[in-house]
């Protein structure tokens, strides 16, 4: 699927939380065909191209739904959230990314996001959901406090309706309050690297996608190789964009 250049239209700006806010587009629908895990690249001006991951599952009605993290201290965000604000159409460039679903594959999915990470982790899981509904997927989202699961409430939404669907919430601060009530709900307090390499799991049998800053991805995939993961079937867009140096 080769990349298109298109202009679509901005028809919402949401709040997600304090520091992440939602965008959806609109535009073409034969022209924003993209697979689950694929990305999309906003143009800023004429020099500057900003990555996202889409957030949805293509359903063919040309829309597209994005999770944005704000920083208020850098001018390209700044910049960014008032343009989406103000403007009623932006220019895109997609799909972006090899890391992309394999339907043909039944293997368990082992799900690892850090912060907005979960984006590219929600397109997957919807298209899982969808199509393979007896798959069985295990999502491990990682933040810094309990405020950066911004959508915690589907997350756990999910596992609470869906028995083939686990939710592990990771952070790095202790929970003030619990998590939501479920069998399948667990919460774990650290660091997401050691996080794993505690947890009992049998990667080597998995399919595993993370996203997240290549520190963090490349912590995770030396804890799943020691736990025997087959890396053909690990994918990150960490290993095109910011490959490890042998």
């Amino acid at each position: 699927m080769s990349a298109r250049t298109l202009t679509c239209q901005v028809t919402e700006v949401e709040n997600l939380s304090a520091d992440v806010f939602g965008v959806r587009l609109l535009g073409r629908a034969e022209a924003m065909q993209y697979a689950p895990g694929q990305y999309l690249e906003l143009k800023l001006d004429e020099n500057t191209w900003v990555p996202f991951s889409i957030a949805s599952v293509d359903r063919g009605e040309g829309l597209i739904e994005l999770h944005i993290q704000h920083w208020p201290e850098r001018d390209s965000s700044v910049r960014l959230r008032e343009m989406l604000q103000v403007a009623s159409q932006v220019t895109l460039r997609l799909p972006g990314g090899e890391s992309v679903l394999d339907l043909d594959s039944q293997r368990p999915l082992i799900l690892i996001a850090a912060a907005t990470g979960f984006s590219q982790m929600k397109a997957i899981i919807e298209a899982v959901l969808h199509e393979q509904p007896e798959r069985e997927i295990s999502l491990w989202w990682a933040a810094r406090g309990r405020q950066d699961l911004y959508l915690e409430q589907l997350a756990s939404h999910w596992a609470q309706t869906h028995t083939n669907f686990s939710f592990h919430a990771v952070t790095e601060l202790p929970l003030e309050e619990p998590l939501a009530v479920g069998e399948r709900i667990t919460h774990h307090h650290g660091r997401i690297d050691q996080v794993l390499k505690a947890a009992e799991m049998s990667p080597e049998t998995c399919d595993v996608y993370i996203s997240g800053s290549p520190g963090m991805v490349y912590a995770c995939l030396d804890v799943l190789e020691a736990k025997g993961i087959t890396l053909e079937r690990v994918f990150s867009d960490v290993f095109a964009y910011a490959p490890r140096t042998p």
